[in-house]
C-alpha cells in the first residue's frame, strides 16, 4: 500500500497531562483502550506490517488492519479499516496516525485521519464525532485515572450515506 497517496481528512489535537509511555501504552494495549474505548479493545503487533485489531466488546474483530509505522513512544500508524461487508471497496481503506511529542510538562498527541479518495461530509461525519469522543476518554483516564462516559448517538448521516450507497449496515 502507498501510503504517500492519503490525503488528511480529519486531525485533532489535544494535550494531556503525562508522559510519552503512558499516551504509548494507552494507544496500544487492550486493556487499557477498552477502559476509554466504549470496552473496544486495541491489539498490535508490534512491529511495521504487523497486525492491528479492534475487538468489539463481544470479541469480534470490529476493526482490521495493518501497522504502517511503529516508532515507539513517538508514532504509530495503522490501517484503521471497519469490518463491514463491502466498505473498504467503497471507501478504501482509512490510514490513522498517532503523534505523540513532549510539549512541557504534557504530551502534545496527535491523530491524524487520512483517506486515498474524496469523501463526502456525511461519510466523514461518524469520525469527526467518534474520535472527539476516544480521545478525551483517553485524557481524562491518564489525567484522572477515570475514563468519562460519554453517551453516543450512532452517527446517522454517516449511516444513511453509507446505507445510499448500497453499504448493509450491521444490525441496521
Amino acid at each position: 500500500m502507498d501510503i504517500s497517496q492519503f490525503k488528511p481528512t480529519i486531525v485533532y489535537v489535544t494535550y494531556i497531562a503525562s508522559t510519552p509511555e503512558k499516551v504509548w501504552q494507552a494507544l496500544t494495549s487492550a486493556e487499557f483502550s477498552k477502559q476509554y474505548f466504549s470496552g473496544f479493545g486495541v491489539e498490535i503487533e508490534p512491529k511495521i506490517g504487523g497486525r492491528f485489531v479492534v475487538r468489539a466488546p463481544d470479541n469480534s474483530e470490529h476493526i482490521t488492519g495493518e501497522v504502517m509505522a511503529w516508532d515507539p513512544p513517538r508514532k504509530l500508524t495503522v490501517t484503521w479499516d471497519v469490518n463491514w461487508p463491502g466498505l473498504i471497496e467503497a471507501l478504501g481503506s482509512t490510514l490513522v496516525t498517532y503523534d505523540i511529542e513532549q510539549a512541557g510538562d504534557a504530551v502534545r498527541l496527535t491523530l491524524t485521519q487520512a483517506n486515498d479518495r474524496d469523501l463526502s461530509d456525511d461519510i466523514l461525519s461518524g469520525g469527526r464525532s467518534g474520535w472527539p469522543a476516544i480521545l478525551s476518554g483517553l485524557k481524562s483516564l491518564l489525567e484522572t485515572g477515570t475514563a468519562l462516559t460519554i453517551k453516543m448517538e450512532p452517527p446517522m448521516k454517516m449511516l444513511e450515506a453509507l446505507k445510499k450507497m448500497g453499504i448493509k449496515i450491521p444490525g441496521g
